[in-house]
């Protein structure tokens, strides 16, 4: 019998806890299911947003943050991509740019997707999409 997976929760290294919380909870809208103990100065996080989970893991204790990271701690963030089911890639191309967020507006693919590629303040791709034929 084939294992009965229920969801997935990536879990990505982020510099700086407060900065990576301001994009995804007060920007994005999610919300913190749980932390390790210091609210936004938690070095772990547990994020959620209608069905999708995300953990932030701080790569430095809070105070320690280095002004410029060491490249081998961050080189792969760039080949890093999270994909997020979204209904309008139109609308969230106005919204993100309303809020600051550097972004080119949506494109279709050649396997019929809409995509809208965002990078969050750790330089991890971020990408909302939908079919291109609104199905």
């Amino acid at each position: 019998m084939a294992i009965d997976i229920a969801g997935m929760t990536p879990l990505i290294q982020v510099l700086n806890m407060r900065r990576s919380l301001k994009f995804y909870r007060e920007i994005l809208g999610f919300e913190v299911v749980s932390d390790s103990g210091n609210g936004d100065n938690s070095s772990w996080v547990w994020l959620r947003l209608n069905g999708a989970d995300l953990m932030l893991n701080d790569q430095y204790e809070p105070g320690h943050v280095p002004d410029d990271p060491p490249a081998e701690r961050t080189k792969w963030h760039g080949d890093t991509c999270l994909y997020f089911g979204c209904q309008n890639a139109d609308a969230a191309y106005q919204y993100l740019k309303s809020n600051g967020v550097v972004a080119e507006p949506p494109i279709i693919t050649s396997y019929g997707m809409k995509q809208l590629y965002v990078r969050d303040p750790d330089n991890y791709g971020i990408c909302f999409q939908h079919s291109a034929d609104g199905q």
